[in-house]
């Protein structure tokens, strides 16, 4: 926001009023201090919908939702619409959190990132689980050196064979339909890498290396859209200290483990979609002449302060709105959120770079952010 502008950090505009915008919405409601000034959406009928749903005010359009003076806008347009908005609302003097991807092109997310800095704003990116109960218990028991140095980590994303599933029936609360032909046109690494990418950063730092492969494998009669996005990839990450592989499909079985090996034992979890996801310790004993993990596990418990929970939706039971709020309590105490500017930008990135196959070094990086404590 410029100079003088002393708009409430609290006050929220939606723009995009689909199915994503209907996962949000509850738990942004888990947030009373959050205040939602209005919405708007391109589609009348969708906009209407949502709005009386909701019971929240729609706007007559994009300069009358931004002519509310928010300090936020939330942008949940379809990926394809994501610079654009970002870049208006940036103009419009708002700080932006962005659904994945912050734009289609690095050299785009680029300049958003320039104009926001430019303007003094804050830039931001989904996802934000990374804030969330299961990803800081798992990072705060490393920093416990609970399985010693960490050495590798296997990382999975995979959704099962998504062309079977019944997506055609799959509706939002207040009725929208599930964005098929925006998913397979964006690819599923783009539209889900950044869920252990994030923590994976967090933990370790920037990727200095991503190598990897990625392909078209589907028939394009089965997806139902014209499209050449990538329905799996799969890279080795080269952190300064730790290397990783993550791979992203909707083909292979359903998969959403997170292992780390480190020196002691290995920390697994089970779903990167669940903020109350359990963290468990597996240690490594010697039996006899045999080494093995044990199989017993311990639970690794909540660090700190605890964050609302929000029920289940669909696939997910996460708190949506996390990010938001952080970035809301960010900008009213005058620092920088944790997951924008350069932390968004570096997640972009290399999500793209995965997404295309190949080596790629990143020229971004960011310096260490903090772990959560959602009663500091």
């Amino acid at each position: 926001m410029a100079a003088g502008d002393h708009r409430p950090a609290s006050r929220i505009a939606i723009v995009g009023a689909g199915y994503v915008a209907d996962l949000y919405m509850p738990s942004l409601r888990t947030f009373p201090g959050l205040e939602i000034v209005g919405v708007w959406d391109v589609d009348p009928v969708r906009l209407a919908a949502f709005a009386r749903h909701w019971a929240v005010d729609p706007a007559a359009g994009f300069a009358d939702l931004v002519a509310r003076r928010p300090a936020i806008v939330l942008n949940l347009t379809n990926p394809h619409a994501h610079a654009d908005v970002t870049r208006a609302a940036l103009e419009s003097g708002c700080h932006v959190w962005s659904e994945k991807p912050l734009a289609l092109d690095f050299g785009e997310a680029e300049a958003l990132a320039a104009l926001a800095r430019e303007k003094g704003l804050h830039l931001a990116s989904a996802p934000c689980s990374l804030l969330g109960r299961a990803a800081q218990t798992a990072w705060a028991a490393l920093r416990e050196g609970r399985i010693g140095t960490p050495r590798l980590v296997y990382a999975e994303l995979d959704d099962g064979f998504l062309p079977a599933a019944p997506h055609a029936r799959w509706r939002s609360a207040s009725g929208a339909p599930w964005p098929a032909s925006d998913e397979f046109r964006t690819g599923c690494t783009l539209e889900h890498a950044g869920y252990y990418l994030s923590w994976l950063m967090a933990m370790f730092g920037p990727v200095r290396r991503v190598v990897g492969g990625a392909a078209r494998l589907l028939d394009p009669g089965q997806t139902g859209a014209d499209h050449a996005a990538p329905d799996y990839a799969s890279a080795t990450l080269s952190f300064d200290a730790m290397t990783a592989r993550l791979t992203c499909s909707i083909i292979a079985r359903h998969d959403h483990r997170l292992r780390v090996f480190g020196d002691d034992g290995v920390l697994e979890i089970d779903e990167a979609w669940a903020n109350d996801a359990r963290v468990r310790i597996r240690r490594r004993h010697v039996l006899r002449r045999r080494l093995i993990d044990s199989p017993f596990a311990t639970t690794a418990r909540p660090r700190g302060g605890r964050h609302p929970m929000a029920g289940r939706r669909g696939a997910a039971a996460m708190n949506f709105a996390l990010g938001v709020a952080e970035m809301a309590r960010a900008v009213a105490e005058g620092r920088e959120p944790r997951l924008a500017g350069d932390f968004a930008l570096h997640l972009t990135e290399v999500a793209l770079a995965m997404q295309a196959g190949g080596d790629h070094r990143p020229r971004t990086a960011f310096a260490p952010i903090a772990p959560m404590d959602w009663d500091e």
